[in-house]
């Protein structure tokens, strides 16, 4: 009677198990790259957000005027900063006022053709715009 003590995987059975997680590896990679992305968007439309009470806040304290609310340090420049850097660049952001009006755009990571509106007629959307087209007075 012989025992065989040869135990072990075979080479295909190792390159089988070795591709099955390269695949899973690969799948899991996908996922947070779109959690990332929709992560970045949250950071957005938050800081966009928050700019609009803070530019409220400026109309009330200054003589009922926007006129500088977007460079201001009273203003909302920070919240237009971390937006703006979110966005990945100044290309990618835009802010401006005058006396009577405002508004703020970012470009949503998720879908480079969108970005998110705010402005003082309370409007807060996903809009679609061009990189060039910065000068904004309201939401279109």
């Amino acid at each position: 009677m012989t025992i065989n003590f040869k135990h072990g995987f075979t080479l295909i059975e190792l390159l089988v198990v070795i591709a099955i997680i390269g695949l899973l590896a690969s799948v899991v990679l996908a996922s947070l790259n779109t959690a990332r992305s929709k992560g970045s968007d949250a950071a957005i439309k938050s800081n966009i957000n928050n700019a609009r009470a803070q530019a409220e806040l400026y109309y009330d304290s200054y003589p009922n005027a926007y006129t500088n609310v977007c460079t201001a340090a009273t203003g909302i420049q920070k919240m237009y900063t971390a937006a703006e850097t979110a966005a990945g660049g100044a290309a990618f952001a835009a802010c401006s006022s005058s006396k009577i009006a405002w508004a703020m755009k970012a470009r949503l990571v998720s879908n480079t053709g969108q970005y998110y509106c705010v402005d003082s007629t309370g409007a807060a959307k996903v809009i679609t715009a061009t990189y060039s087209d910065t000068a904004v007075s309201v939401c279109p």
